[in-house]
């Protein structure tokens, strides 16, 4: 396999080197060193090249000379590697990427960030030498700081416990487009490759070099007009109207039997081209034809481009619930062209807005900073930002039994109002959004409630509800598929941006009278 060449943003050529960086912990050394074995070269670790030239351990210059000469002779050392004419990959240290001149040399190179979670990293550090992984809130600030710098660097993101399986993420990022970023997907059941570009679809007709076979593309009238050509050759088209409506089982069996017809076998590939529905439909004919062919999500709206095309839920409606019957089947790619989202009406832009808000909320810290201070919610890094929130939570529970269940927060009472009004009065994103205003209220977060009713009226969303009957949607949350047994449905609510609860019980009263106030 050849060294990976890439047009990196910034870049005026050719990669030389890839770059492994990350906080402490991370696994930066063992990725450089399976990659390196992948790519038939020899790894550098930078942090043993410094204690080499230096003549003793790290904590010893940091206890002896101080940080501020560890960081000089690091910036010195990184710089002269990383301009080193022959190819390689390189583990540079955690706090590298502090040197405005590291970060300035980095453009020229293929940077993949080994994302580790904090709990992880203090696991693996604090009972090591590492002089800055003494104490834990100390810690804790270190990483918050260097979090946005790492993601802002990144080509690709790795999680921590691939670390050592490095091979598919570099095939992966063959002839990986410019302006593209990659984010390296893992739960139980795959892994697989998300990409996010301006144009990557539109003006550079990329194609995943590991997803093979012929593409039988599943679209909508809309999408499919205009994006479909890019997707050449393919190999059977199958179009469904656009709406909810067409997320039945009824439209299911259509597309099996026009699947069947055009010959598509195991060896092929399902390609949902669209939004939310077209993906979710399309998913779960991929789960259940010949029980389970690959697919391959190319979302063309924002709600998809945010959360529905990645975690792998897939499914179609019933009239009594949304998304009542369906399959748990990760795509074996996403590509998202950011650059689709210009042909989306404001409405439709508007609807996936409301899924920024709630992963913003979700997440917290800067992705909430930037959303409610007004950042463009089609702008790739908020998409790339948004989609790393989900895929980090998706690797630990990738069935819905325990912490995925916080990316449902607005979801409940979103989802009642679709089902009380036959999917036809609101847009998915519009009923979140109503939803997330009655989850806060339930949460008792009142000033962010008014926050975010603000940001969600501003991008042209609904904060009343007008067209359902409030009983109704009460009584259409008790069927939601999180319910238990003969329990209530579980809440998720939320103490704060960052601090999402899920399974919360909520007494009928108060539901009552959240849904009520949404119309008053």
């Amino acid at each position: 396999m050849e060294t990976p060449v890439a047009d990196v943003p910034g870049s005026a050529g050719a990669v030389h080197k890839i770059a492994c960086i990350g906080f402490m912990g991370a696994g930066k050394s063992t990725a450089a060193r399976s990659a390196a074995e992948a790519l038939g070269s020899e790894p550098v670790d930078v942090d043993a090249v410094l204690e080499e030239r230096l003549g003793k351990p790290i904590e010893r210059v940091f206890a002896e000379d101080g940080e501020s000469a560890f960081r000089a002779a690091e910036e010195q050392a990184t710089l002269e590697l990383l301009d080193a004419s022959e190819p390689g990959v390189l583990a540079l240290g955690g706090g590298a990427i502090g040197s405005e001149r590291v970060r300035a040399a980095l453009r020229n190179h293929l940077v993949i960030w080994l994302d580790v979670p904090l709990d992880v990293a203090w696991s693996r550090c604090r009972d090591s030498d590492r002089p800055l992984a003494r104490e834990r809130t100390a810690f804790e600030g270190l990483y918050r700081r260097r979090e946005p710098i790492y993601a802002a660097l990144a080509d690709a993101v790795v999680p921590a416990e691939r670390s050592n399986h490095m091979d598919p993420v570099l095939k992966a990022l063959e002839s990986l487009p410019g302006r593209t970023k990659l984010l390296w997907a893992t739960s139980q059941s795959a892994d697989y490759p998300a990409y996010i570009g301006e144009g990557l679809l539109t003006e550079q007709g990329f194609w995943p070099p590991a997803v093979s076979g012929g593409r039988f593309l599943v679209t909508d009238g809309n999408a499919g007009r205009l994006y479909a050509a890019h997707l050449e050759p393919i190999s059977g088209r199958v179009a469904i109207m656009p709406g909810e409506q067409s997320k039945t089982v009824a439209h299911a069996e259509i597309v099996w039997t026009e699947l069947a017809r055009a010959g598509m076998t195991r060896d092929d590939v399902v390609v949902a081209l669209g939004g939310g529905v077209v993906g979710d439909l399309a998913g779960f004919c991929a789960a259940t034809y010949q029980r389970g062919v690959r697919f391959a999500q190319v979302p063309t709206t924002l709600v998809a481009q945010v959360d529905s095309a990645y975690g792998g839920k897939t499914g179609v409606d019933l009239a009594e619930a949304k998304n009542y019957v369906g399959a748990f089947h990760q795509p074996s790619a996403v590509i998202a062209d950011t650059a689709t989202l210009r042909s989306l009406p404001p409405e439709e832009r508007a609807a996936g807005y409301a899924e920024v808000i709630k992963t913003a909320l979700i997440a917290g810290g800067v992705l909430w900073d930037r959303v409610r201070t007004g950042a463009d919610p089609t702008d790739p890094v908020v998409i790339a930002a948004c989609v790393l929130t989900k895929l980090r939570i998706v690797a630990q529970d990738e069935r819905d039994v325990g912490l995925r269940q916080v990316l449902n927060l607005g979801h409940t009472v979103g989802h009642a109002i679709e089902a009380a009004t036959g999917y036809a009065a609101y847009r998915h994103g519009e009923a979140v959004a109503l939803g997330l205003l009655a989850a806060l209220r339930l949460s008792e977060q009142d000033e962010l409630r008014r926050t975010v009713a603000e940001l969600l009226s501003a991008h042209g969303l609904p904060t009343r509800l007008e067209r359902a009957d409030p009983d109704a949607v009460v009584m259409a949350t008790a069927r939601d598929k999180k319910r238990r047994g003969t329990g209530e449905v579980p809440f998720v609510l939320l103490d704060g941006p960052g601090r999402a609860r899920p399974g919360c019980e909520i007494p009928s009263k108060a539901l009552v009278a959240a849904v009520r106030e949404l119309s008053g």
